[in-house]
């Protein structure tokens, strides 16, 4: 089996390739098993086994798609295989798999500090990203619309900075930091109002509900937009599927 084949099976299968289809499958079922033991407080002993077998899946995928790098990185010079360890999906690989590692040597005293590094096992879940379609058509989705989504989201930074002076201002009593007005206007902007810091005044009410009104439309705006977006990219995906079949 050439290089270039390895690169197709080991990446999202297409609808022909069954192959890639069942390594996909395979993958996915690693991920979910492996962060099932975070789920549990009391380490058994299958966990152990399927953690030790689950990794080293980890590993052979890691360098699958490490010696099949000049093909993702699409450049063939060596300086490719310098370069992936750094991007990022294999650093999330490479953290998925280092706690395991660290307690397989558990032997080392100085080794046992790392165990810190077992709570980094829920990277893992990135990990399925790469193997879903449908979240591999949102990411594409949130690449494709990040201009807009990097205004909103420069706008409800804007919002929460001016809303959290103003109710600062005239909140001088209920608000005892400027970081605790801006954790009000957080909470005000998503509306889920936790109640534990609230205005008293009469005209720190006016500007919560003010603050509230406008946090509504700022939050569905993203919404909205990747709704667009995503709708968008199925209708292309749809498109490019019927010429494939003509």
């Amino acid at each position: 089996m050439n290089r270039k084949r390895l690169f197709d099976i080991i990446e999202v299968s297409q609808d022909d390739d069954k192959l890639s289809a069942i390594y996909d499958v395979v993958m996915l079922i690693a991920i979910i098993i492996s962060i099932v033991p975070l789920a549990f407080k009391k380490s058994y002993t299958f966990f152990y086994y399927t953690d030790l077998i689950t990794t080293i899946l980890f590993i052979i995928d890691y360098i699958l798609r490490w010696i099949t790098a000049d093909y993702k990185l699409k450049d063939k010079s060596a300086l490719s295989y310098v370069k992936y360890p750094f991007t990022p999906w294999a650093i999330i690989d490479l953290v998925s798999i280092l706690p395991t590692l660290t307690v397989l040597n558990s032997g080392f005293k100085l080794l046992r500090l790392f165990r810190i590094i077992r709570t980094f096992r829920v990277f893992r879940v990135f990990k399925a990203f790469r193997y879903s379609k449908s979240i591999m058509i949102i990411a594409k989705v949130i690449r494709n619309s990040r201009d807009p989504l990097l205004a909103v989201c420069s706008l409800a930074i804007c919002y929460i900075l001016i809303s959290a002076l103003v109710i600062f201002n005239v909140e001088g009593d209920s608000f005892a930091t400027f970081f605790d007005a801006i954790y009000w206007a957080t909470v005000s902007l998503t509306t889920v109002g936790y109640g534990d810091i609230y205005p008293i005044t009469t005209a720190g009410r006016v500007i919560t509900m003010i603050s509230s009104m406008f946090g509504i439309a700022i939050v569905a705006l993203p919404a909205g937009i990747i709704t667009a977006g995503y709708m968008e990219a199925l209708n292309d995906k749809n498109e490019t599927d019927k010429d494939k079949e003509e």
